[in-house]
C-alpha cells in the first residue's frame, strides 16, 4: 500500500520527474557540442528515486549525492540556470563554476555537495546527522550512493555509527544494475539488506521506478528517523538509461540493446506515473503536456543563461580552492 498523496504534490512530482528528463538530456546535447567541459554521468531513468525521497523531506533536511548527482539536487530545490552555469564552468553556478558536473553543493537547500569518489559522502551524511541529532534541530540527512558504493568498507563503518547512536540518516542505494560497465551480480556478494540488518539497521526494498512507492516508503523511514528511532537503508531498483558517462555510448559489449529498451518501454518512470495521473484521473494528457512545454521552455531558457553568462575572472583561481 502507497501512503495517500494529494494531487498538488503528485503534479508537482510529475513536473519535478520532467525537469530532471529534460534538464538531463540539455546535459548531453552540451557534451556533443563540445560546450561543456569534462563528462557527466546522467541520471536518466532514475527520476522517481530522487523525486519520491525527496519530496518526502523537509526543505532544511540534508542531502549528499554522487558523480550521477544531478537528480537529487534538482529534486530538492536547485535552479537548472544556475545548475547549467556550474557545469560550463561559469562564475554564476553553485560553486562559482569550481565544482562541475560531480561536485554540485547547494546548502541553501539542505545539498551538501555531489561526491566523485564512490562512497566518499556516506561520512558526509553521517556527520550531518550527528549534527543534527547533537542540536535537536530534528533535521534528517539522506545519503545517495549506488550498488558500486557496496565495495566500500566506509558504507559499513558509518551504518554501524549510525545505528549505535540512532543517528536520523537514510542510506539510499540507487541499485542501476550496472557497476560503471560490470552486472552488480559480478561484484556484490550475498543479499543486499542482510548488509543493513546485519547492524540492525532497518532496511527495506522499493521498486525505484515508481515514485508514489518511493516517497511513502522514503516517507515512514525519514519520519521514523526524525522521531529518534535510528537509521534506515532503503534500496531502490532502477536503471540508467544511457552509459556510464556521456561518453559511453556502444555498451553492447556489457549490456545487451533489449535490455535497455525493455527498461526504456514497459518500465520507464515517468510513463509509469503519467499513466497512474491519467487513469485515476488526476490530471489529463493535455495538461501533462502543458507542464512538459512549460519545462521545456525553462530548460531552453536555462541553457542560455549559462552560455551566455561569464566565467571567473582568473584573480579568483586560488579562491574557494581547499586542499
Amino acid at each position: 500500500m502507497t501512503t495517500a498523496i494529494g494531487k498538488e504534490k503528485l503534479l508537482r512530482m510529475y513536473r519535478q520527474m520532467v525537469s530532471i528528463r529534460l534538464f538531463e538530456e540539455q546535459v548531453n546535447e552540451l557534451y556533443t557540442r563540445a560546450l561543456m567541459p569534462g563528462l557527466a554521468h546522467l541520471y536518466i531513468g532514475e527520476e522517481a528515486v530522487a523525486v519520491g525521497i525527496c519530496e518526502a523531506l523537509r526543505s532544511d533536511d540534508y542531502i549528499t549525492s554522487t558523480h550521477r548527482g544531478h537528480g537529487h539536487c534538482l529534486a530538492k530545490g536547485a535552479a537548472p540556470d544556475r545548475m547549467f552555469a556550474e557545469l560550463l564552468g561559469k562564475r554564476a553556478g553553485y560553486c562559482k563554476g569550481k565544482g562541475g558536473s560531480m561536485h554540485i553543493a547547494d546548502p541553501d537547500t539542505g545539498n551538501l555537495g555531489a561526491n566523485a569518489i564512490v562512497a566518499g559522502s556516506v561520512g558526509i551524511a553521517t556527520g550531518a546527522a550527528f549534527s543534527s541529532k547533537h542540536l535537536g534541530n530534528g533535521r534528517v540527512a539522506v545519503c545517495f550512493f549506488g550498488e558500486g558504493a557496496l565495495g566500500q568498507g566506509v558504507v559499513y563503518e558509518e551504518m554501524n555509527l549510525a545505528q549505535l547512536w540512532k543517528l536520523p540518516v537514510i542510506y539510499v542505494c540507487e541499485n542501476n544494475l550496472y557497476t560503471e560497465y560490470t552486472h552488480f551480480s559480478e561484484t556484490t556478494a550475498g543479499d543486499i539488506l542482510q548488509r543493513a540488518t546485519a547492524f540492525g539497521v532497518r532496511a527495506e526494498r522499493v521498486d525505484g521506478q515508481d515514485v508514489r512507492a518511493v516517497y511513502s516508503t522514503a516517507n515512514e523511514l525519514i519520519e521514523r528517523a526524525r522521531r529518534g528511532d535510528g537509521p534506515a537503508f532503503l534500496l531502490c531498483d532502477t536503471y540508467r538509461y544511457t552509459g556510464h558517462h556521456v561518453g559511453d555510448i556502444n555498451r553492447d559489449y556489457y549490456r545487451a540493446k533489449s535490455e535497455e529498451q525493455h527498461w526504456k518501454s514497459d518500465r520507464d518512470p515517468i510513463k509509469i506515473f503519467t499513466e497512474h495521473l491519467i487513469s485515476e484521473k488526476i490530471a489529463e494528457q493535455t495538461s501533462l503536456e502543458k507542464i512538459q512545454t512549460e519545462v521545456a521552455t525553462q530548460m531552453k531558457s536555462a541553457v542560455e543563461f549559462a552560455v551566455n553568462a561569464p566565467y571567473p575572472g582568473a584573480e579568483e583561481v586560488d579562491q574557494d580552492v581547499y586542499a
